[in-house]
């Protein structure tokens, strides 16, 4: 039985065997990783750092917390300065810069004009590479925002405390309408774009969002794709659930055309283009806002149960994701910085809106995917743009390397800094990102948080710790981790055990609550490790982060992935990210997905999913060499019970593997469905290649597969 997820009322299942015949506590997960080489920081980078101190950690050690945090607020603008750095009298419910004002719009742009108006905020790059990049200055995005928030409050009636759900694709229009909601003090709530009608209505319907913000369409793998016509099923889904949503506002990806097949709803649908012309050059001064005003909702689920909906609040949020942009990502006002996350997803949220823009740093948006029309083409922007800091996740790194791994050297690319994000990152894909693309002069951060947490909680700070393949690093200065056993015992460093990864602490990014259910949030996250719920002393709730980690003695972290990922093969709980790891250390391999199998015997025994490198053809050595990597890394335990050579892997739009349609595959399951995803036809691909043309009646899954890898 798989351990079960965060969302389940906590309670301790039967220890299982170990290897060695010693009781296992559930929470542990079987560590085989061996240590890697450290790679000290480039001396060019440490030269211009904008963290440097040595004693920063110590300065945000435990005796200096709370206050120590009131640095991140001096990098903002306050309408009215806090009287408390942060307020834990009702824990878990945590409220930071109590008594302060501010807008988040304004931190981002309006104190910005007077010496960077001028300078790019955004760098709009088209994915058809005929369309021009266009250049977006503060002063030009102050403009857009301001018309914008005028017809939220003006034609929509719109007012602080409303929400609005977003669902649009990755163009200047999504942060714009973003920051005419914070400048209202309107909640937002984004909906990633590749997501179906029917999911953006319930989500829109949990936080009571009477506006969808939509648009006519837009370009993504070559194609040109109709996004309005999402919006009526939308506009249902949020009915069904009680919510009635009565304007829809509509963006034009083209501004002289209207794309869609789709026309607008008669009293329903208004094209923003109308809506505008009458707005240009109009101001609206920004809303100061209470610190712990809520700022946008991100919603994040599985396949089962209602979405979460992460409340983040407007000051503990903004000075978090700022700190941080500017220590671990190095950014400053001087930097081209290019985010390749979605908006649609927190990293967009803090690392390609709210941290860059509160610096006044310049970002490259970018419309459609990065392997379009082939995998050179982050590299040619990157060239073009001069970016110097690049941020990509271990996912889009698999992919550059697999389809492009030549691609980096045929371009001059000078990043200084770059950055892993969104899951744990192998170590030979780590190399590869660091050689090849960083050519070795680069920093590379590989940091650790959540949807949750607003902003890092673990990685390398860049200018002062080494690197270490596949390890995120140790715990950013003001975050206290622990590694719990299930019964609440610490695991210590080096002890070559893993646990579940909890913060001791509150810090400012951390969610406020979930949208509308603070019981939910506080049975989620906390009740697990509180052994006191009457205590209102912090150190009495530990986070509860649902992954597995495990630390060596340096310090460092390393992340094996949700603990709803792990495989138990006869009591042996070994992490689905070390058995992929190990697949990558065959030359080979480009990808590879593990996922558990029903068996009589083991209970579970791991399955293997590969792609190959371009030119490879699959051959019964290759998949000994598979086999022979994962016994060798990890041992006999582990050995697949098949290696599956597969054309593609099923994937979600950002690109995550869907390794819960991989094990519904190998277990003759319901696979549930599929056409959200980003190549939903190779679904059946790798079900006629598994299990024959006729795959036979599906059934039900049990209940410790229903969620493996499944994640948004």
């Amino acid at each position: 039985m798989l351990p079960r997820g965060p969302d389940t009322p906590p309670n301790s299942p039967p220890p299982g065997p170990s290897e060695d015949g010693v009781a296992l506590s559930e929470a542990e997960i079987a560590v085989h990783w061996r240590e890697e080489e450290r790679y000290p920081p480039p001396p060019a980078f440490v030269a211009q750092a904008n963290l440097t101190d040595p004693t920063v950690t110590e300065r945000f050690s435990e005796p200096h917390f709370p206050e120590c945090f009131g640095a991140f607020g001096e990098l903002l603008t306050w309408d009215r300065r806090w009287r408390q750095v942060l307020d834990a009298s009702n824990p878990p419910f945590y409220r930071w810069f109590v008594g302060g004002l501010l807008n988040a719009s304004a931190n981002c742009l309006d104190r910005h004009l007077a010496k960077f108006g001028s300078k790019p905020a955004f760098l709009f790059v088209p994915e058809p590479e005929s369309e021009p990049t266009t250049a977006l200055t503060y002063e030009e995005l102050h403009a857009r925002v301001n018309e914008t928030a005028s017809v939220l409050r003006t034609d929509v009636g719109l007012r602080a405390g409303d929400r609005v759900t977003i669902h649009l694709p990755m163009t200047p229009e999504l942060p714009v309408t973003m920051l005419a909601c914070a400048r209202l003090g309107v909640v937002h709530s984004v909906v990633f774009g590749g997501f179906s009608g029917e999911a953006a209505g319930r989500r829109a319907a949990d936080s009571g969002s009477r506006v969808l913000v939509t648009m006519d369409g837009y370009y993504r793998n070559g194609r040109l794709l109709d996004h309005r016509s999402l919006a009526d099923a939308t506009v249902e889904s949020a009915r069904r659930e009680g919510q009635t949503i009565d304007t829809v506002l509509v963006w034009q990806r083209h501004p002289d055309r209207y794309l869609s097949a789709s026309p607008p709803v008669p009293g329903r649908d208004r094209l923003f283009a109308d809506l505008l012309r009458g707005r240009r050059g109009t101001r609206v001064p920004p809303v100061p806002m209470p610190a712990e005003a809520p700022l946008f909702l991100m919603y994040t689920s599985g396949t089962t149960g209602r979405p979460k909906g992460c409340q983040h609040a407007t000051g503990g949020y903004l000075a978090y994701v700022a700190a941080t942009a500017r220590w671990i990502l190095d950014l400053r006002p001087s930097d081209v910085y290019w985010c390749l996350a979605d908006i649609g997803w927190i990293t967009g949220h803090s690392y390609l809106v709210y941290g860059p823009l509160a610096l006044a740093a310049t970002s490259v948006l970018y419309e459609g995917v990065p392997t379009f029309p082939d995998a050179g083409r982050p590299w040619r922007i990157a060239e073009r743009l001069g970016v110097n800091i690049f941020h990509t996740s271990p996912t889009a790194i698999r992919q550059l390397r697999r389809l492009g791994p030549e691609a980096p050297a045929q371009h001059r690319l000078r990043f200084k800094a770059m950055t892993t994000v969104g899951e744990p990152i192998e170590p030979e894909a780590w190399r590869w990102y660091y050689t090849s693309v960083g050519r070795g002069a680069a920093v590379v951060t590989d940091t650790w948080w959540q949807t949750e947490t607003g902003g890092f909680l673990c990685s390398t700070k860049p200018a002062l710790d080494p690197m270490k393949p596949g390890s995120t690093g140790p715990a950013l200065p003001g975050i206290y981790p622990v590694i719990m056993d299930e019964n609440g015992r610490e695991i210590p460093a080096g002890a070559n055990r893993a646990g579940n990864l909890c913060i001791r602490n509150p810090w400012p990014g951390l969610m406020s609550t979930i949208w509308g259910d603070p019981e939910r949030f506080k049975r989620i996250y906390f009740e697990k490790y509180n052994r006191r719920p009457e205590s209102k002393d912090w150190r009495d709730w530990p986070y509860f982060a649902g992954d597995g980690a495990v630390q060596s003695a340096d310090g460092y972290y390393r992340i094996l992935g949700r603990v709803d990922d792990v495989i138990n093969v006869a009591g042996h709980r070994l992490g689905a990210k070390e058995i992929e790891s190990a697949c990558l250390t065959v030359p080979e391999i480009a990808e590879a997905a593990v996922v558990p199998v029903a068996d009589e015997l083991r209970g579970r025994v791991p399955e293997l999913y590969v792609t190959l490198r371009p030119g490879i053809v699959a051959r019964p050595e290759i998949e000994r060499k598979v086999v022979r990597a994962v016994e060798t890394e990890i041992g006999k335990i582990a050995r697949p019970r098949a290696v599956r050579f597969v054309s593609d892997m099923p994937k979600t739009r950002s690109g995550k593997i869907m390794r819960r349609v991989l094990a519904a595959i190998s277990n003759t399951l319901e696979v549930g469905d599929v056409s959200t995803l980003a190549n939903p036809e190779v679904v059946e691909q790798i079900r006629a290649q598994v299990r024959g043309a006729s795959p036979g009646p599906a059934r039900p899954p049990p209940d410790d597969l229903r969620e493996f890898g499944t994640t948004e």
